[in-house]
Formats: C-alpha cells, structure tokens, sequence
C-alpha cells in the first residue's frame, strides 16, 4: 500500500541535529523577505507574515535569518508572524555584519559589537536565548578567537543556546570548535559551487549540520537542453527541486535553507523533499557540475 501524503512535507527528507535540537532537513531562509537589496522593509509586509506562517504548515522548522538582514527588518517581520513561537520550531539568526546601505555587507567581529547586535536580536525576535547563534562572517581585522570567545560568553550567560558559524574555511572551523562547541556551518554551496566541499566532510564526519545558502545557483545547468533540465522533466518538476533534491542527496548534514518571498515558490521548493534521484541521476549531475566548475 502506498504511504499516504503528508501535508507536513518538510519532513520528508529526514531530520538533522543541532545539538541537543532536532529540525527536518528542509529550512527557510528569510533574507528575501526585505527590500531591494535587503535593505528595508518588502513591498508587502502581510505577505510576508502569511508566507512564514505557510512555511510552518508546511513542516518547516527552521528558519534562518541575520539582524543585517533589513537590517532588523526579517527578524522582527518573524517574531510579528510567529510569536508566540510553536513548539520545536528553531529561529537560527547571525550577527557579525553591519549595513551602512542598500546592497553594502561590512563585517564587524569585534566582541562588543557581536554583544550589541546579540542582544538586538533577542528584544526583536521576543526571546530570552537564541537557539542558534551564528558568526555570520569572519572579521579578517579581528582574531577569529575573539569574536568567537565573544560567543562563546554569551552562551556561558544563558543568551545562547548553541553557537554557528558561517562563511568559513575547515581552518577557522577548527579554530572555533577550539573554543566553544559549534553545532552548524552555513557556507555558499550549490550543485554548482562546491568550493566548501572539505568544510561540508568535516560536518558531515563530526555530525555538524551544513546550511547550504544560494543552494539554487545553478547557472548554465538549468539550461532548456541541459541535463539538470532533462532530468526535472523526467521527474515532472522544476530544475530548482533537482537541484534541492540533489543537494539532500549529497549529505545527510545537508540542511538547505532557500528563500523566497513567494508562496509558490516556498510550495515548490518543499516539495523537493519527496524527489528522489535515481544513483545514476546524482552521479551524472554531479560529473556534469564539475565539468562546468
């Protein structure tokens, strides 16, 4: 007998640990849920809320975010949404990057800074400790020690739960675990770019969870006759559900994170989870992509 639909399909593709949490493999991202050039708030905010509340009827229950997203815009758009927060659901956000304009990153690690930004996110996400608070970049002007050190206090004091990092080498990795214990990574990875690779076999040997962000980037793969385009027409779905799919075949601490402020969107790329590709589909995927590289 067939298993009957779920209508939670974010759980379709298993789960993953962060530390002592337990989240389904599918995420969301809400960077886009901003303006242009994640500056300010979107175009229409209600939206947004509706598209978080979907996300969680969905199965989703991580949602992953940053104060520089807005910036403050996304985090306080979720707390709007879903506070107060339903069970087992974790809000992943990141400090360690500052805003000076539309479309403008600028990195700050100094500990005073992750301090003030930490608890900003706590007033507007309405929570008294961050499940997962992640250094969103390394500041090449600070030693990686200190902002990490920086976090690690924070969590001595009960204002985080557990610590991630994100947009780091297997080197600075290494050096954090040094420090406190971290439970994910979140680096740029796609079927397309796979320069993260050795920092994805460390999460994967030490059971880290890996967050894949611009997991869709899949460039001149998704061409009309392309072979990523063959085999979403084989499966009756998009390129964008092979590449998640492929990605959750890569891994099992592959956590895709994708963002979107559409609800179809949000719909497709959940249900990514029940596709399956044959073997032979993610090899030749795979070699395809590294010809590509």
């Amino acid at each position: 007998m067939a298993a009957e639909p779920t209508t939670r399909p974010a759980a379709a593709a298993g789960t993953v640990s962060l530390g002592d949490l337990t989240v389904n493999r599918m995420g969301f991202g809400a960077m886009r849920l901003t303006g242009q050039g994640v500056w300010g708030e979107s175009a229409d905010r209600e939206a947004g809320k509706r598209l978080l509340r979907r996300a969680v009827e969905l199965g989703v229950n991580l949602i992953d975010t940053a104060n520089s997203y807005g910036p403050e815009v996304s985090e306080q758009l979720i707390a709007d949404a879903l506070h107060p927060y339903p069970d087992g659901l974790v809000v992943a956000t990141k400090g360690g990057l500052t805003r000076p304009g539309p479309g403008d990153w600028q990195r700050d690690g100094r500990p005073e800074s992750l301090r003030e930004a930490l608890e900003g996110s706590l007033r507007r996400l309405r929570l008294d400790r961050i499940d997962v608070y992640q250094l969103h970049a390394v500041d090449p002007r600070v030693p990686i020690e200190d902002s990490v050190g920086a976090l690690a206090e924070l969590r001595q004091e009960g204002k985080i739960r557990h610590v991630g990092l994100s947009n780091v080498d297997a080197r600075q990795l290494a050096a954090a675990r040094d420090i406190v214990p971290v439970v994910s990574v979140q680096n740029r990875y796609s079927l397309a770019d796979r320069h993260s690779e050795g920092v994805l076999e460390v999460c994967e040997r030490d059971k880290l969870a890996f967050l894949p962000w611009f997991p869709l980037a899949v460039g001149r793969l998704a061409e009309a006759g392309g072979r990523l385009a063959q085999v979403a027409r084989g499966h009756g779905a998009t390129a964008a559900q092979v590449a998640l799919a492929w990605l959750l075949r890569r891994s099992p601490a592959m956590t895709p994170i994708p963002g979107t402020s559409s609800a179809a969107h949000l719909e497709e790329n959940v249900a990514a989870t029940t596709l399956e590709l044959t073997a032979a589909e993610f090899s030749e995927l795979s070699r395809t992509a590294e010809a590509s590289l």
